[in-house]
């Protein structure tokens, strides 16, 4: 049979489309396989030193990654709590809570003590706009330090807004949104820490 024809037959065509895709495939599941572990690592890393940020130097001795535990809010969201833990005590959490801001979710983690009083807040992720919303990253501004050392039980429910609102937190010129989100998901970040912190504090020990 004469090649040039048998190479413009259909089945020619079919099975060296095949052949193509199948060797794609196999070579994108060799390559995911083998950066897998190392990106996973990355965002352990990263998360690990997130962490660090939130809570005081010397407040807990555990490895806070090794100790978690997923609980569900009042609004089914399952969240992850990173337990500190000084001498076997439970004395510290971590965990991510999110409000809508101008351009979509913003994720804070927060970093309280066994009271609830704020030891840290930083932002995770973010759309905001470049500019103006983005001043809620440590690395901008210090805006986000501002919840440090603040509680539920520390000041009326109605003072954890912006400033605009009634509240004690500053807002960013033109970009009022995204401070108010980020104060909105700190507020119900801790009022989810204060109904869960038997489950929380208890699981640590």
């Amino acid at each position: 049979m004469d090649l040039a024809l048998w190479r413009e037959r259909i089945t020619y065509q079919g099975a060296l489309l095949a052949l193509s895709t199948f060797l794609t495939s196999t070579a994108l599941v060799v390559a995911n396989r083998a950066t897998t572990p190392a990106i996973e690592q990355a965002a352990r890393e990263d998360l690990k030193q997130s962490l660090t940020q939130v809570l005081p130097t010397g407040v807990a001795d555990n490895d806070l990654l090794a100790d978690a535990i997923v609980v569900v809010d009042s609004g089914g969201r399952q969240v992850n709590v990173y337990r500190g833990r000084k001498a076997g005590q439970f004395s510290a959490a971590v965990f991510e809570y999110s409000a809508r801001g101008y351009a979509g979710e913003i994720v804070v983690l927060i970093g309280v003590d066994p009271a609830g009083v704020v030891t840290g807040v930083r932002v995770l992720r973010h759309s905001e706009t470049p500019g103006l919303g983005d001043k809620i990253d440590a690395a901008k501004t210090n805006w986000i330090r501002s919840f440090e050392q603040k509680s539920l039980a520390g000041m009326p429910l109605a003072s954890w807004a912006v400033k605009k609102d009634g509240g004690v937190f500053d807002q960013f010129a033109g970009a009022t949104i995204t401070p108010r989100a980020v104060v909105k998901a700190v507020r119900e970040g801790l009022q989810f820490y204060a109904a869960h912190h038997a489950e929380i504090s208890e699981a640590a020990r």
